[in-house]
């Protein structure tokens, strides 16, 4: 049995490789590894066979530990709240599907979502346990997100992101800057900052490159244009921010105003949007421009 056949509501397992010790059972490494998690649950949990072996099948409470053995797991949330926004499939074919990621909701299962989230919504939707994300957005921001729909084709599509070759385009509700000359690029050194949720500008060689460009004024506020060139966390939140234009509505920058796991105030999202993908299809040489229908409001 294949992993890919032992999705369990579009959740893929999480792999442990058991760390050296002198557990008796699979069970009891899991129960010292994760001590959050009682013995209770992943008795229960493997009951369900929701704990599987290298070859995809359950493994019992007897199950007998040995050092690096390949453990499947499924994470469970017991009361995840469900995320009343729905995603837009705006293209699908044999190797892609594009999809209009709603604010608030995870690409991938992480932290305290599992179901609610775009990936398992999509798999479940679609019965495609093979869909991979071939990037990520923030969970706040909303907007295109590329899925592979084909293993055999994946890596083709991967190499636009990692060789650079996909163009990126968002857009931003912010303050308004009186800086004299737009369009202007931003080139900043960005590394991990505290909260280990958020990052932060730094001195030394630029690893993050953004062009931006103002569409229109409004007041105080502005509509930008965001473009770019790398990929790094929070990239373009924290430009902004380092501008002095934060992202209207951010809870993390320019100042944390909010904790990484507070209640979403659904009415205040993120003015950031994912708003355009184009590049040369890798396999047919074909010219591909997608647009999100999503719209920011003032």
């Amino acid at each position: 049995m294949s992993l890919s056949s032992t999705h369990h509501a579009g959740v893929r397992p999480s792999t442990l490789h058991l760390p050296r010790g002198d557990w008796a059972t699979v069970l009891d490494c899991l129960c010292a590894h994760f001590p959050a998690i009682s013995r209770e649950v992943w008795l229960e949990r493997m009951a369900r066979g929701r704990v599987l072996g290298a070859d995809g099948l359950p493994l019992g409470p007897q199950q007998a530990y040995r050092e690096g053995m390949r453990v499947h797991y499924f994470r469970e949330v017991p009361t995840e709240t469900p995320i009343p926004f729905v995603e837009r499939i705006l293209h699908c074919d044999e190797h892609l599907l594009v999809v209009d990621k709603p604010h608030f909701l995870p690409v991938v299962p992480s932290g305290g979502y599992v179901e609610q989230t775009l990936l398992a919504r999509l798999v479940k939707r679609l019965d495609n346990p093979q869909l991979v994300p071939i990037h990520r957005i923030d969970r706040l921001t909303a907007g295109l997100v590329l899925f592979s729909v084909n293993p055999q084709s994946r890596n083709h599509y991967q190499q636009l992101f990692r060789q650079r070759d996909i163009r990126k385009g968002y857009e931003a509700i912010a303050p308004a800057l009186a800086e004299p000359e737009f369009p202007l690029v931003r080139r900043t050194r960005m590394v991990e900052a505290k909260p280990f949720f958020r990052m932060q500008e730094a001195e030394g060689p630029p690893n993050s490159e953004t062009r931006i460009e103002v569409r229109e004024v409004q007041g105080a506020l502005c509509r930008y244009g965001l473009y770019p060139l790398t990929g790094k966390k929070h990239q373009l939140r924290v430009h902004l921010a380092a501008l002095g234009a934060g992202i209207c509505n951010d809870p993390f920058y320019p100042e944390l105003t909010a904790a990484s796991d507070a209640v979403d105030d659904y009415s205040r999202p993120l003015k950031l949007l994912a708003q355009e993908l184009a590049f040369t299809d890798p396999l047919s040489g074909a010219q591909r421009h997608f647009r999100s229908e999503l719209q920011l409001d003032w």
